[in-house]
């Protein structure tokens, strides 16, 4: 291979949007990706015949409102990508079948909430409208690398129109955990458990600062866009991305693992592959996390105590099934709402969190219901349907059952009989809101922590988020406190990736500030 402009470790949504705005640039892109498949955890498979399924990620809001979808969205739609939604996006069903769902129409939702409480409506309308008017803020700082000339431009005009005392007055209201918004907001416990399960997504438990602001975000976008899935799967994204890169000269290397990074005089100078095969580049992107990096692809002991801080997060268990029939919910309305949460509230929230925080299998694990064929037909046979199933609050490390009832083995690991034996939980509560899913299963996939490590090695004993998106390890402190944009240290080598700013999620925002950075 001759010498690149820029080699890229890894293969997930950061590394492929970097790949193809650079590629599109006119700069020559390999990617070498240690998997047998590209994409990360953009992955479809089929969970029977006639049934598809994305076992890891498979929602694109924070693709479809974001900067990387903008700049590539024509190429994207050139190759096959659809997005498709419903307009009820999220909704909340507690043990008892009392349901709220959250819809992409302010009046209906207003509406909704009022009645289950009075009042309730209107102080979320009051409350979303307080963060529209900040929104250029609060999305220009978590779209833009926090050390660029773009984010100083954005505080010093924000300065200029509110003044510095105001301005830090608002940075303080945005450090609201999720419990404090609710709890000040929200008369119905309903109210609340529509929104106390979202923290999660980004492995905020609801006691954590940000985490109210996080809540308003998700709600903001989730009203403006939906929770859009691909049609046909989220491989169809990869292949986009792909044959983007492709069309431009690049190349997508599967199989491939990199070894090291080569650096030269403390500049970076191309990749040696596991095989011994070593490739030139003027520079490197390596979508990894801090450990990968810092701890096997490059040698830098002065990063050994930033490496002993990182912290990584909670867990994440996936469940998914296969139906002859489509779910008949005892409780009606659910049938359209593509991300379900089952819980008993915001304290049940906490509580399942906390548990797995401590090691413990939840008693009553928080439970988000993803419904894709609802909206994408090609996902299960006529008549049928696929669920996809995501709790987020399991345990990387197990030290005991919540319940009482289920056996771990004395090293933490997780087994193939801890997995299908908390499966079964989960499909029980599911059961008791689904009086037709048992009789209906053709096929059901569970997949652990540790199954997902074995996925794809940067979800860390199961860590879909990169390591945890507390404030010390996020925005401008991520991944360690003195992080200059995607800098490492070592010229023409830079991290991107859910471990570094902006975070976890299919937005490709790390691929794209880092190719925009560069270009620039």
């Amino acid at each position: 291979m001759s010498a690149l402009d820029f080699a890229m470790v890894g293969s997930g949504v950061n590394a492929l949007t970097a790949g193809a705005i650079l590629a599109k640039a006119g700069k020559k892109v390999a990617l070498f990706e240690r998997e047998a498949v590209a994409g990360g955890c953009m992955r479809t498979e089929e969970l029977a015949p006639g049934y598809i399924y994305d076992p890891l990620a498979t929602t694109f809001v924070l693709w479809v409102t974001g900067g990387a979808h903008a700049k590539l969205a024509e190429d994207l739609a050139r190759h096959g990508v659809e997005f498709c939604a419903t307009d009820t996006p999220t909704g909340a069903l507690m043990p008892d079948g009392q349901a709220l769902t959250y819809t992409t129409d302010r009046a209906t939702n207003v509406a909704a909430f009022n009645a289950v409480a009075a009042g309730d409506g209107d102080q979320m309308a009051s409350d979303l409208d307080a963060f529209a008017r900040d929104a250029d803020l609060m999305f220009g700082l978590m779209g833009s690398d926090p050390w660029s000339r773009k984010t100083a431009s954005l505080l010093g005009k924000e300065i200029w129109k509110r003044g510095s005392r105001n301005l830090a007055a608002r940075f303080g209201e945005a450090l609201l955990p999720m419990r404090g918004w609710l709890e000040t907001s929200f008369n119905s416990e309903l109210a609340r458990a529509v929104w106390a399960p979202w923290g999660l997504h980004a492995g905020l438990p609801p006691e954590a600062t940000f985490s109210g602001q996080m809540g308003q975000i998700i709600g903001f976008a989730l009203e403006v866009a939906g929770a859009p899935i691909v049609k046909g799967g989220a491989a169809r994204m990869v292949d986009a991305l792909v044959a983007i890169i492709e069309e431009n000269g690049g190349e997508v290397n599967l199989s491939a693992p990199v070894e090291k990074v080569l650096v030269s005089s403390g500049k970076a100078t191309g990749l040696r592959l596991q095989s011994g095969e070593e490739i030139k580049a003027s520079g490197v992107l390596a979508s990894v996390t801090p450990h990968q990096l810092y701890g096997s692809l490059v040698e830098m002991p002065e990063r050994r105590e930033d490496l002993r801080k990182y912290r990584y997060g909670r867990g994440n268990f996936q469940l998914h099934y296969a139906l002859k029939e489509v779910p008949r919910w005892a409780t009606e309305g659910l049938d359209k709402v593509q991300l379900l949460h089952i819980t008993s509230g915001l304290d049940g929230v906490s509580k399942a969190s906390n548990e797995a925080e401590r090691g413990m299998l939840p008693a009553e694990p928080t439970i988000c219901v993803g419904q894709p064929s609802a909206v994408d037909a090609t996902r299960a046979p006529e008549g049928g349907a696929v669920l996809w199933l995501q709790i987020p609050d399991t345990p990387r490390f197990i030290k005991g059952d919540a319940a009482g009832a289920i056996s771990v083995p004395e090293d933490g690991a997780w087994t193939e009989e801890v997995r299908e034996a908390f499966a079964d939980r989960i499909e029980n509560m599911l059961a008791a809101q689904i009086p037709n899913l048992k009789q209906n299963i053709v096929a059901r996939k569970a997949i652990s922590p540790a199954d997902l490590q074995g996925m794809n090695m940067n979800l860390v004993g199961g860590d879909p988020y990169g390591g945890m998106c507390t404030l010390d390890q996020f925005f401008a402190f991520r991944p360690f406190s003195d992080t200059r944009r995607h800098e490492t240290g070592i010229k023409n080598l830079w991290q991107i990736g859910a471990s570094t700013h902006p975070g976890p999620g299919l937005s490709g925002g790390s691929g794209f500030l880092a190719a925009e950075e560069i270009l620039r």
